[in-house]
């Protein structure tokens, strides 16, 4: 045994170490390069430790993960599990009595702290200075007079402890100390690892349960607005209708008040149908899974523009396209086309009487030479003063008068779903000069096969 005077806090030296034995190695390497799950990773290291002779314990322990396994492990509260081999005939025991509560589970408060930073070798329990007076009172209290220890410690996050014990005190061979510490680091990165692919797990739970509850929520909000909306539209037309037959029989003139009654019933709940599908459909389009894929922007456009032929011939106004074939961007075709058809929609109802909507669409690339398409809708309406254009894309916003339908919401969604796609949107506009929307999103040079 040593003597106190050569090492009085009873500590062996732990630098300049020799190398890891080649066994301790071969087994780090099978920790870090196979897919053993935890609870088989930490009995490799049990196993090969438990082989080295004059060895009376192993004891493992891990902090806020579960073994895959259980059987062998000791709970420790809600948060930590220890695995322990003790050698036939040893008592040296760290787990706490069968139905004790985590609080008698071991603290070393003092070794602790070292062991943290680097592997720990204790000679001789009683050799332990005065500030280590209760880890000394529990490692005695177990039969253990000495121990090499190590903190599983990864990026400054602590998951547990790896440790050896001895029944008798002296010094360590430096072969065991230095294998302590290379498989604890070799613990630590697996359980990094697991933690990570558990956290990565859960998020992507949770992400399909708030993803099922969106659908749900949807799905419900439709109904229960859609449902009432209808109603109200149905019986408002019903009573604008039966009042017009009686304006001419009623010298009371109620008919004709019910009529015009019915009648603004009916434009506001227009109004409100028109919102709530606006809402309804985009959340549908960015909570959907449908993946991005090439989409033809010529070929969208033109689907768009036979779909608003019949607006723009009674606005008087005229739609062109100068879009060529096989200009590519990512989205999807209902996200391209409903924002297309905002743009051009609105191109339309903004603008003045025998005026024109003409659709460009460029190549470009960004700062990165990543290739880009950048689809400009310029009309010939009123423009924007600089002040409206900051505000354009807020929902519910609109710069025309009760005259003009629409919900406010075109512009604020299109640009929601141009983002979600890694896209942008803006405008260019001077008053007295119409105004130019656009859309910029990732395209390709080649058409894929």
């Amino acid at each position: 045994m040593m003597s106190s005077p050569s090492f009085p806090n009873g500590l062996q030296p732990v630098r300049g170490l020799a190398s890891a034995s080649p066994a301790a190695v071969t087994v780090a390497v099978e920790l870090l390069t196979s897919r053993t799950d935890i609870a088989a990773a930490v009995e490799a290291v049990v196993g090969l430790l438990s082989s080295y002779p004059e060895i009376d314990g192993v004891t493992v322990a891990i902090i806020g993960m579960t073994p895959e396994r259980t059987e062998g492990w000791v709970p420790l509260g809600s948060r930590a599990w220890l695995r322990e081999w003790t050698a036939p005939g040893a008592t040296c025991s760290v787990a706490p009595p069968e139905g004790a509560g985590p609080e008698q589970a071991f603290s070393l408060t003092w070794l602790s702290q070292h062991a943290r930073t680097d592997v720990v070798a204790v000679l001789d329990t009683e050799l332990l200075p005065p500030d280590a007076a209760q880890d000394r009172r529990e490692l005695e209290g177990c039969n253990v007079r000495a121990l090499v220890s190590r903190s599983i410690v990864r990026d400054h996050v602590l998951f547990g402890s790896l440790g050896l014990a001895r029944e008798t005190p002296g010094p360590w061979p430096e072969s065991y100390v230095s294998d302590v510490r290379l498989l604890s680091a070799a613990i630590a990165s697996r359980l990094a690892e697991e933690v990570s692919r558990r956290s990565l797990a859960e998020a992507i739970e949770r992400a399909e349960t708030a993803h099922q509850s969106k659908e749900h929520f949807f799905a419900a909000l439709g109904h229960e607005l859609r449902t009432p909306i209808t109603a109200i539209m149905g019986t408002a037309e019903l009573q604008s209708q039966e009042a017009g037959e009686h304006i001419d029989s009623d010298p009371s003139g109620f008919a004709t008040s019910v009529a015009r009654d019915a009648d603004v019933v009916l434009r506001a709940a227009e109004q409100l149908h028109a919102v709530v599908e606006e809402l309804l459909g985009t959340g549908d389009e960015l909570g959907g899974r449908a993946e991005t894929q090439w989409v033809d922007v010529a070929e969208a456009l033109a689907d768009v523009v036979h779909w608003l032929g019949a607006p723009a011939r009674t606005s008087n106004v005229t739609v062109g396209s100068d879009v060529p074939t096989g200009i590519l961007v990512r989205t999807t075709p209902s996200a391209l086309r409903q924002i297309l058809t905002n743009l051009v929609g609105n191109a339309i109802t903004y603008n003045v009487a025998g005026g024109s909507v003409r659709v460009t669409a460029t190549r470009a690339t960004d700062e990165f030479g990543r290739p880009r398409a950048r689809i400009g809708v310029r009309d010939t309406g009123p423009g924007l003063s600089p002040a409206q254009q900051r505000r354009v894309f807020e929902p519910f916003v609109r710069f025309a008068g009760p005259e003009v339908r629409g919900t406010g919401l075109g512009l604020s969604l299109s640009r929601s779903l141009a983002e979600r796609d890694g896209g942008l949107m803006g405008v260019e506009s001077a008053e007295g000069a119409g105004s130019v929307f656009w859309l910029d999103l990732a395209s390709t040079e080649h058409r894929p096969v």
